[in-house]
């Protein structure tokens, strides 16, 4: 639900901030999440361990756990916020291209959203506690009213006549709000907890896990910001707008299954725990299976159809200047995906450090690629320094974790997960790709070929990616409610 607020909403945004305006709000939100390269992960190593004690009926640790994690996050806000905030000026006047007009605009905003990183920083801790809890649902359900709520209220404060600085003001107290009802939900939770402060023996596991989790955050944080603030020192607010519509409408569609395969985390551990091996082998090999496919299958809406999409969403100087970028970032965010589920199970079963170090040097590596890209072509060589870093670095990690940390083979993977996906969605992608450069004469021409290339998707999927026994569970389900 926020992700298709975020996508319904962003049209407007950028009419009513314009494209400089809009640039200059990306670059904003690019640097305070730069400054989140602080944070040493503790979420993950609160998740792990909240997961075990709380299986385990022990509610003094898990309390214990709770207070350090929330405390070093107040740590990490307030040293980030200071930062923040007293590099401001210099940040606006002499790191990137903010023209002289904006220049003001830019510093007020950035000090506003120190703030705003401070409360971004607990929000973030109380949100993973319901899912070590394994709590999802409560997760879940409160980031998707406060995650569909403040873009709709963006629109609306725009609207309303105002500016930036009030847009970022609405999304400061919301990350306040949003602290406040998490907080309330973990109480309801764990109804026993205290303030207890853990032992050091508690406090060195916590950090341990959690100083190897930093680096594949480190360098995802450091990699998923650093190319904007590039384009935006080198060419300027305009082609960063541009870029950034294009890959923010990617990340957000190719990014909506990871939120489905996030609960692998501490299922892993309480499998792995249990000796559960062969029963984790099985659901891996499903859910990648199925979350290829999805994946697969949004990829070749979003690359066939990118130029039309972009042209119907932002205009025709939108699709000039992001079509192929929407295409090739698409394309490095499947690529990408395809070492999530795998991510996790490695961090899960316990060597978070493999795919930390694979991370690392991922993003700088990547980093250089997409510097490259940029000084020599611009936006679209920024998306083209993205997709060679995505091939690159996703085949060795597949190579290196599978029949290692990973109880599963990369051959039986291939043949069981990723062929029949990724060859369903290929032949998809033939005729949409034909039927889009023959047939596409109009807008309804695209809407007809887009609706009959999405059923052909649905189809394709049902007849060879989902399993024998999952169709018959499903047309159970449907006979049971219709008959209902």
């Amino acid at each position: 639900m926020p992700a298709l607020a975020a996508l319904a909403t962003v049209p407007l945004v950028v009419a009513g901030l314009g494209e400089a305006g809009y640039g200059l709000y990306s670059l904003v939100t690019a640097i305070v999440g730069y400054f989140a390269v602080i944070d040493i992960n503790v979420t993950a190593g609160s998740v792990k361990y909240i997961a075990a004690q709380h299986a385990r009926a022990e509610h003094d640790s898990v309390a214990e756990t709770l207070c350090f994690g929330f405390t070093v996050y107040l740590l990490i806000g307030t040293l980030g916020a200071l930062g923040l905030y007293g590099a401001a000026p210099w940040l606006a006047a002499e790191v990137f291209a903010v023209p002289a007009t904006l220049a003001g605009e830019a510093v007020s905003c950035l000090r506003l959203a120190a703030l705003g990183f401070l409360l971004g920083q607990l929000q973030s801790y109380l949100n993973s506690v319901p899912q070590g809890l394994m709590r999802f649902d409560v997760s879940g359900r409160i980031e998707m009213v406060f995650g569909t709520l403040v873009p709709l209220l963006t629109v609306a404060v725009l609207m309303l006549g105002q500016g930036l600085y009030e847009v970022i003001a609405l999304r400061v107290v919301a990350s306040a709000l949003h602290c406040l009802v998490l907080w309330r939900g973990v109480k309801r939770l764990l109804p026993r907890l205290r303030w207890r402060w853990p032992d050091r023996a508690l406090r060195g596991s916590i950090l341990g896990f959690s100083a190897y989790s930093f680096l594949s955050r480190f360098a995802a944080l450091s990699y998923a910001h650093a190319d904007k603030l590039v384009i935006g020192a080198l060419v300027g607010v305009t082609g960063l707008a541009y870029f950034t519509v294009a890959a923010t409408l990617a990340n957000r569609v190719l990014g909506l299954t990871f939120r489905l395969s996030g609960v692998f985390f501490p299922a892993t551990s309480a499998l792995a725990a249990g000796g559960e091996l062969a029963r984790l082998g099985r659901a891996y090999l499903k859910a990648t299976r199925y979350l290829v496919y999805v994946n697969a299958a949004m990829l070749v809406l979003l690359a066939v159809f990118a130029h039309p999409l972009l042209t119907a969403r932002m205009g025709a100087d939108f699709a000039r200047s992001g079509a192929l970028v929407l295409a090739l970032m698409a394309l490095s965010q499947f690529v990408d995906s395809l070492t999530s589920l795998p991510t996790l199970v490695n961090d899960g079963m316990g060597y978070p450090r493999l795919s930390g170090v694979f991370a690392l040097a991922r993003a700088l590596v990547g980093l250089v690629l997409v510097y490259a890209g940029v000084a020599g072509w611009g936006i679209e060589g920024a998306a083209w320094g993205h997709l060679l870093a995505s091939l690159l670095f996703t085949v060795s990690f597949l190579v290196v974790v599978h029949g290692r940390t990973v109880p599963t083979q990369l051959s039986h993977l291939c043949a069981h997960a990723y062929l029949p996906g990724i060859g369903a969605a290929a032949i998809a992608a033939v005729f949409a790709g034909a039927a889009e450069r023959w047939f596409d004469r109009g807008s309804l021409d695209f809407a007809l070929i887009a609706l009959i290339s999405a059923a052909l998707l649905a189809l394709l999927g049902m007849v060879f990616v989902v399993e024998r026994d999952d169709r018959r569970w499903a047309w159970a389900w449907v006979k049971a409610m219709a008959g209902g």
